[in-house]
């Protein structure tokens, strides 16, 4: 297993989540290309952007929100185990975030609409 940038509990957790949802390092394609945005002249020369593409589904990540590569790597294969796990039907901390936001706002048009 390739080790990353972050803390040993963090890849720890990776190891664990990809060995709970069956996913292999050969089912995936990497490439790295040029980031854009934040970073200055050191995102400007070196590939920090990472796509990973899950072959057997085809789903695609795209990572550049950090300028380290292997940061962006983890971070990238953290985002495909969510998309995995959101397509196979259960639900993840995302979903539960996004919706508890969805009824807060809900409930707060509801306060503002009563006169």
């Amino acid at each position: 297993m390739i080790v990353f940038a972050v803390s040993e509990e963090k890849n720890r957790w990776l190891q664990q989540k990809m060995a709970e949802l069956q996913l292999r390092e050969e089912d995936l394609q990497e490439s790295f290309v040029r980031s854009s945005g934040n970073g200055g002249q050191h995102v400007n020369k070196t590939s920090s952007c990472v796509q990973i593409k899950h072959l057997p589904t085809g789903i695609q990540v795209t990572c550049m929100r950090e300028r380290s590569q292997s940061v962006n790597r983890f971070l990238a294969r953290r985002e495909l185990l969510e998309r995995l796990e959101a397509a196979s039907g259960t639900v993840t901390k995302e979903m539960q975030r996004i919706a508890k936001l969805r009824k807060q706002k809900d409930r707060r048009r509801r306060r503002g609409m009563s006169p």
